[in-house]
């Protein structure tokens, strides 16, 4: 879900407790990759009487708009459970006063597999051009 996806649905369901909903759950390569998205750290607490609901939530989001890039980036949840964790949001879905933001397992790039079939392609590529 990009960071305009989120905007737009919490703009839909103003007042709704937006709620993070974390999937059941890895990082090969060597090489450097780049990656922009936008991370959202969450602090739960135990304080179940001062919710931040989804109007609130998406005036914070607003202002973050000077500073991000572009609305089209991809969101992540930084989760701490017992580790700092990074989950992408899949969806987004009401369920009674709640805003469910279902999270998905988060993947890792695999640089060295990239690099592998770059030059695999390129070896084929200088023997034959039927491969290209």
């Amino acid at each position: 879900m990009t960071l305009s996806d989120l905007q737009d649905t919490l703009g839909k369901y103003p007042n709704m407790f937006p709620r993070f909903v974390l999937p059941d759950f890895n990082d090969c390569g060597g090489l450097t990759g780049k990656e922009e998205k936008v991370v959202l750290q969450t602090h739960v607490g135990d304080d179940a009487d001062h919710r931040l609901r989804s109007d609130r939530f998406a005036k914070i989001l607003q202002l973050g708009n000077r500073v991000i890039p572009s609305a089209d980036l991809d969101v992540a949840v930084e989760y701490d459970c017992c580790v700092v964790a990074q989950y992408p949001i899949a969806e987004a879905t009401p369920e009674g006063d709640h805003l469910n933001l279902i999270l998905q397992r988060g993947r890792t790039q695999c640089r060295a597999r990239e690099r592998r079939d770059s030059e695999t392609t390129a070896r084929c590529c200088a023997a034959s051009t039927a491969c290209c």
